[in-house]
């Protein structure tokens, strides 16, 4: 099996993100994107390309939410623990879970000012993730059925 080419490559991208092939040939260059849309998505090497796209996408959003959650609903603790530790000697950075902050200063009065990331935007945030793999569910079978629906058009025209 010959690798995929750059045209190829590309479209397997596209058609990863809008799951319409005739559009993805198209942005990819092809001259006859329905012809090559349909070409390509019978070969093994292109589906392969596209299932490995579509899981790694599946992966970055689980660890974008992942820490979307952690931001939302993690433990202030350790920097509390950071906070009245800091009077003389150094903690041991790597035990303390420091993900929920976002700045640390040190005023000239002394002591230490902590920020913390807004937990309502990282919820927000997390909550737009979630109803967007939705909506791409929903968009993803609204596709296929409409692929269906042209490929049956085309056959009923053909006879």
């Amino acid at each position: 099996m010959k690798p995929l080419g750059a045209k190829e490559q590309l479209f397997c991208a596209y058609y990863s993100v809008c799951r319409n092939g005739r559009e993805a040939a198209a942005k990819s260059g092809f001259r006859r994107p329905e012809q090559a849309a349909h070409r390509l998505l019978a070969s093994k090497a292109v589906c392969d390309r596209i299932a490995a796209l579509d899981e790694t996408r599946k992966r970055q959003k689980a660890d974008i939410a992942a820490g979307y959650a952690r931001l939302a609903l993690g433990t202030a603790a350790d920097a509390v623990r950071l906070l009245f530790q800091c009077d003389g000697d150094l903690p041991d950075f790597d035990t303390l879970d420091l993900f929920l902050i976002s700045e640390i200063k040190r005023p000239k009065g002394g002591g230490l000012e902590i920020k913390f990331f807004d937990r309502l935007k990282a919820l927000e945030k997390l909550e737009n993730l979630l109803c967007q793999s939705d909506a791409d569910t929903a968009n993803t079978l609204l596709s296929a059925i409409a692929q269906g629906a042209a490929a049956l058009q085309t056959e009923a025209c053909d006879d």
